[in-house]
């Protein structure tokens, strides 16, 4: 991958944007959305423009049981549409640590085959407006093949008495390697921030900032892509990135719930972690060993606690993304298989959230895991009506785009840049080249490794 140096990204727009005063624009987006949704809800319930695919369900023989609950679905959708941008809009960020009062803080970085990469995630926390004396790095070689050692050692000499470098003397995956990381942590606060990921100059004293209320027992950072100059792909999953974490995450941080704090930039408060830490490591599942979806399922286990899981805007880090089709598919299929390993577990311990935290949770896990059958029913019908009517062909591709392009009104509120037409090309690319993945994962489960090499 071309991997642009880490002074690229310190002041990129997904730093700031995301701070943006409200304005004339701003006002003016969000009536779009609000607009955008009442229009969609108009042309899915009010217009013939699905007529085709519920006359084609009435002559089938199983049609019948798809008509009525995919008109449920769709408006439950969008009321789960409304209700998550209502609580987009009143989130706001919390208040960074002070430095004078920032507690130890510990920086794990799990590496494997990452090369020259890792040196600079390894920088970047270096570099942090942290206090010196109450920060630690440790960075984890799993058993790499390469020369990712090297990097890893010359950055212990490079900031001496801050890196603590580790070799396992065999490939444990992810999950080990920063098991033996939490194990060696000192501070109050843990971070863990993935090998070929950068994070900004504030990220550690804003991502410190939640845990002044005793509650919190995690904290997610926000997740944009360093490498989206590369090509077509790294561009779309920006896009991606930022409506699933400015947006998504956004709305449960409100109600304190969380689902997952991800591997690229996590905080959790160091007791509660030791308290789940033997049976995180220990997971399995249908009789295999858990290696992927440690975030999750860590997340998983800190809500469990009884502890809340929140967003922190203003921490933001910077990753590598995959830049060919088959590295994407790798990481959407380690994705999708912890999605509904860790879904299992969750529809378990949403019961010991509070009330209304429960609440909305079920009622946002459900209507969104229907999305499957649904979903795939429809594409099924699409493609059966395909055959005999091609003009539903050119209502589809109407359909993704109008869609796509709502989405892309949340991405131009948090980031002001053309960049958003990359999204509405990323919700064709999805819907005709990844479509298969969430099936095969769902018949894959037991699959292990890191999936990332």
């Amino acid at each position: 991958m071309n991997r642009p140096a880490a002074s690229a990204i310190l002041d990129s727009p997904a730093s700031v944007a995301a701070g943006n005063p409200a304005d004339h624009w701003d006002y003016f987006l969000v009536a779009a959305i609000f607009a955008g949704m009442i229009a969609l809800a108009y042309v899915a319930l009010a217009t013939p423009l699905l007529q085709p695919l519920v006359d084609l369900a009435r002559r089938q023989h199983w049609g019948g049981f798809w008509v009525r609950p995919t008109v449920i679905w769709i408006t439950m959708g969008l009321l789960l549409m409304f209700l998550r941008t209502v609580l987009w809009l009143c989130y706001r960020p919390f208040a960074p640590a002070a430095a004078g009062e920032a507690p130890a803080l510990t920086v794990i970085i799990p590496a494997y085959n990452e090369g020259a990469m890792v040196e600079s995630s390894i920088a970047s926390v270096a570099a942090a407006n942290y206090p010196r004396g109450r920060l630690e790095i440790i960075a984890i070689d799993d058993g790499s093949k390469d020369d990712t050692w090297r990097y890893i050692e010359r950055a212990a000499l490079r900031f001496p008495g801050l890196v603590t470098p580790i070799r396992l003397p065999e490939n444990c995956g992810k999950r080990g390697a920063l098991a033996e990381g939490l194990r060696r942590a000192r501070g109050e606060i843990v971070v863990t921030v993935d090998s070929d990921s950068m994070i900004e100059r504030g990220a550690l004293l804003a991502i410190a900032g939640p845990f002044r209320d005793p509650r919190v027992g995690a904290v997610a950072g926000k997740v944009a892509v360093h490498n989206r100059r590369a090509n077509l792909i790294p561009r779309m999953l920006h896009v991606r990135f930022i409506l699933s974490f400015d947006f998504l995450r956004s709305a449960q941080s409100v109600f304190r719930t969380v689902y997952c704090c991800p591997g690229a930039l996590a905080a959790y408060r160091a007791c509660v972690v030791r308290e789940v830490l033997c049976e995180w490591e220990r997971q399995t599942f249908l009789g295999t060993p858990c290696t992927y979806g440690e975030d999750r399922a860590l997340t998983n286990l800190i809500l469990r606690a009884g502890c809340d899981t929140v967003y922190q805007r203003t921490a933001v880090v910077h990753t590598v993304v995959p830049e060919t089709y088959a590295k994407l598919c790798g990481m959407f299929l380690r994705w999708d298989r912890s999605y509904i390993r860790e879904e299992l577990r969750f529809a378990r311990i949403v019961w010991k959230r509070p009330l209304v935290s429960r609440v909305l949770a079920l009622y946002e896990s459900t209507i969104t895991n229907l999305r499957f059958p649904v979903a795939y029913s429809a594409i099924a019908l699409w493609a059966v009506n395909a055959l005999h009517d091609p003009a539903s062909i050119v209502r589809m591709l109407l359909a993704i785009m109008v869609v796509s392009t709502l989405y892309t009104l949340y991405y131009l509120r948090s980031e002001r840049s053309w960049d958003f037409v990359f999204g509405i090309l990323y919700g064709y690319f999805s819907f005709f080249a990844l479509t298969w993945i969430f099936p095969y994962a769902a018949l894959t489960l037991r699959a292990r490794g890191w999936l990332t090499r």
